[in-house]
């Protein structure tokens, strides 16, 4: 194999004495630094709990299957990751005041108009009254 190779090239000297314990030490070797690599990733699976992680996101990936639209991924720029997030929260928010607003505003003219209404009664009951006195005297 290319990796036995470059092996053997930086031990050439000991791999002209003896070729049959370099491939020895080569295979040793191998399987030692192969049994390391997985110990050392089971190890930062059970301090992450990458267990966990990894089953709520093929969860997560699978719930995602029946969606139409494509999942949301950030693009590298904060400025615009940001942008794409908020501004429809935004302009669903500034809908939604809007709203509000006109829904006030045409509360305060039934208030308005309500409050002209009870101006115009009290002054044709002052106007009343004012007929009545004068008609009494």
């Amino acid at each position: 194999s290319c990796s036995y190779q470059r092996f053997v090239n930086c031990y050439r000297c000991f791999y002209k004495l003896q070729p049959q314990l370099t491939r020895s030490i080569y295979d040793q070797f191998i399987s030692q630094l192969q049994a390391s690599i997985k110990e050392e990733i089971q190890e930062v699976k059970n301090e992450g709990n990458l267990e966990e992680l990894f089953s709520s996101l093929d969860k997560i990936v699978e719930e995602a299957k029946d969606r139409e639209e494509p999942a949301w991924r950030p693009s590298g720029v904060p400025e615009e990751d940001i942008r794409s997030t908020m501004v429809p929260y935004f302009l669903k928010h500034r809908s939604y005041l809007r709203r509000v607003l006109r829904e006030k505003e045409e509360e305060n003219r039934k208030v308005a108009e309500s409050v002209l209404m009870g101006r115009d009664r009290i002054a044709e009951l002052q106007q009343l009254i004012q007929a009545r006195q004068q008609a009494w005297q």
